[in-house]
């Protein structure tokens, strides 16, 4: 290839090559950097302080509930996230009358920005007149306050992110079970081969990619989504729906502690690093790429 075509090559690169060192890859070793040091205060300049941040936060007891509360979060919103969408996509893959209707409702949560969804969500669950109240008072229960309650608040700001991600995922799903030849249907239904087995024998293995590609994102989305805690809890009652990022954001923006904060960021950036890692190498050999 002449040198001329690599010359034009590199200069269209040049510009998103810039930006992504710019805002990706230097703040990210500013961040690790700073980690190691203390908080500026006044006219007190920042000093080395080594691990001393990371030896704090071993010690931190909201640490540690904002750690068991992400795991839960994460456990609880990708599984769902990913079945949810998957059947999403089933249903709207076969013809009927509305299909196009169906779809355009499951998608519409993924086009409504973040904080107004969570307004719309602490309506329905506002005790007393909300909707859920309202219809479980119809049913004969008393009123509850679900963002009220430690118990009750990680699982309904869970309930808030699934509905928002599912119809996201779905597309990327439906998407790929439009990919799969309708002569395997064809062949299958031939041969009296059951749904089920067909799903998990043909369907499921021809997706994989798709589904690891869904799975990856889901993953960083759990733990990177704090718009709706802002809104809805604010990491309460009692830390009981504190998230990771969101104790970041606190750190860094309310307490002004971006030393802290800084190595609070770089134990969320080991943990998606791993966890991506992870489902690569576990999902790898179940992939089969064409």
């Amino acid at each position: 290839m002449p040198r001329r075509h690599w010359i034009h090559a590199w200069l269209l690169l040049l510009p998103a090559f810039v930006f992504l060192i710019a805002f990706t890859h230097y703040p990210a070793v500013q961040t690790l950097i700073d980690s190691f040091w203390s908080t500026p205060k006044g006219r007190r300049p920042s000093v080395f302080v080594g691990a001393e941040n990371y030896t704090r936060m071993m010690a931190d007891p909201v640490f540690a509930k904002a750690m068991w509360n992400s795991a839960l979060y994460a456990a609880l919103t990708i599984p769902t996230s990913i079945v949810l969408s998957l059947a999403m996509a089933l249903f709207v893959h076969t013809r009927f009358a509305g299909v196009s209707l169906m779809r355009m409702a499951f998608f519409t949560p993924t086009v409504l920005p973040l904080i107004a969804v969570a307004n719309i969500w602490l309506f329905f669950y506002a005790p007393g007149f909300g909707l859920i109240d309202q219809v479980r008072m119809f049913l004969g229960f008393g009123s509850a306050n679900y963002v009220g309650q430690p118990a009750t608040a990680l699982y309904a700001v869970a309930a808030v992110t699934v509905w928002k991600e599912a119809g996201f995922f779905m597309i990327f799903c439906l998407a790929a079970l439009q990919t799969i030849p309708q002569s395997l249907r064809e062949a299958a239904a031939i041969e009296g081969c059951p749904r089920l087995t067909f799903f998990r024998r043909v369907t499921l293995p021809l997706i994989m990619p798709t589904t690891l590609f869904v799975s990856v994102n889901a993953t960083i989305n759990a733990f990177r989504l704090v718009d709706h805690v802002f809104v809805m809890t604010r990491g309460g009652p009692d830390n009981a729906s504190m998230l990771l990022l969101y104790y970041v954001f606190e750190n860094g923006f309310r307490y002004w502690d971006t030393a802290y904060a800084a190595a609070l960021t770089m134990v969320l950036v080991a943990i998606l690093t791993l966890v991506g890692i992870g489902q690569f190498f576990a999902a790898d050999r179940r992939v089969h790429y064409r």
